[in-house]
Order: structure tokens, then sequence, then C-alpha cells
């Protein structure tokens, strides 16, 4: 589909920076925006707080602002301009939720960040490192470790985990409870 002219006078104009341009911008892309993030968020099977959505909208709307609108200066014209924007919202939408799902797996996410849930929401104990890490997956069976492993520092989804390891979806979600708690039950005893 070819760049419309609305579309492009709105671009030149926010390039030029045009009072009132960036405004006009956002109101137009915004729902273009939330609707990647809520697409993104699903197909990784993530739940996000309104919070969440929000601080991640505004990630994507920083990164087209960043080195003076540097994506849009990047566009091409070779597709419609919402079309070029889902791909941008896309790409930051799955580095932000792959920060936040390792930063949370980890235990270096802020308050805030915390509010990230999947569907299992259990409390995670932060870890000091990635041998500590090893160390840890190490005490559990290999089938659970290899879920932990591909759940947590892989990031893929059940259906993902699934297939990789020739299980059947719905019992990826109790196996990583049993390993998680198991994890939880040996840091306790080490703690001691």
């Amino acid at each position: 589909m070819p760049l419309r002219d609305f579309d492009r006078q709105l671009l030149d104009r926010c390039l030029r920076h045009e009072p009132g341009s960036w405004i006009e911008f956002v109101d137009r892309y915004m729902g273009l925006i939330y609707h990647v993030i809520h697409h993104v968020a699903y197909a990784r099977s993530v739940s996000l707080s309104p919070a969440d959505v929000e601080d991640i909208c505004a990630e994507i709307l920083l990164r087209i602002v960043d080195d003076d609108y540097g994506v849009l200066r990047r566009f091409k014209a070779q597709s419609s301009l919402p079309t070029y924007l889902t791909v941008v919202a896309r790409r930051i939408c799955v580095k932000e939720l792959v920060k936040r799902r390792r930063e949370a797996s980890l235990g270096h996410a802020t308050a805030h960040r915390a509010a990230l849930v999947t569907e299992e929401e259990d409390l995670v104990e932060p870890i000091a490192s990635a041998e500590e890490v090893e160390a840890m997956l190490r005490l559990l069976p290999e089938r659970e470790a290899r879920v932990v492993r591909l759940y947590h520092l892989s990031f893929l989804n059940y259906r993902q985990i699934g297939k990789e390891l020739d299980i059947p979806e719905n019992s990826v979600g109790p196996i990583l409870a049993k390993a998680r708690r198991s994890l939880r039950e040996a840091a306790e005893e080490r703690a001691r």
C-alpha cells in the first residue's frame, strides 16, 4: 500500500518540527501502537498491567523521536506509514518484553515492573549471577531444568516449549510450578 498524502504531510511536518505536528502524530497512531503492544503480549503469553502498557507505549514513542526522529527519517515510503510503524513498534515491544522478563526472572525488576505477570504468577527469588542460576538448575531433574531454561532464559511460551521438548503444552505450567517450588525450597535451605 503506498504512502497516503495525509501521512506524507504529517511525516514532513513532524520532521520540520512544526508546532502541533507531534501531538497530531501521537493522536493518529496511538491506537495502532496500543494494538501492537497487546498483540505482541498475547502472542508471547504475557499479561501486562495498564501501567506496563503505558510504559512500553512511552518507550516506543521515545524511540521514534530519538536522534531527531531517526525512525521517521529512515522511513523509505516503500509501504504505508502505519505498516512501517507496526513493524517498528513490534520490534521495540518484543525487546522490552524480553528485557522485562529477564529482569524479573533475575530479580532486578523495579517494583513497578513487578506488575509483569505470566499465567502462573509466582514470586521469583533474586539471583546474584548466571553461575548461581546454573548451580540451582543442576539441582533439578533434567526435564524440569530444561523447561525452566526455555521459559525464563530463552523466553519461549508454553506452546513453543511443548513443541521443543515433545511434551503436552498443558503440562508445561505444572512442570514450571514444581521446578520453582524446588528452587525456592533449595534457596530457603541455603539461606539457613
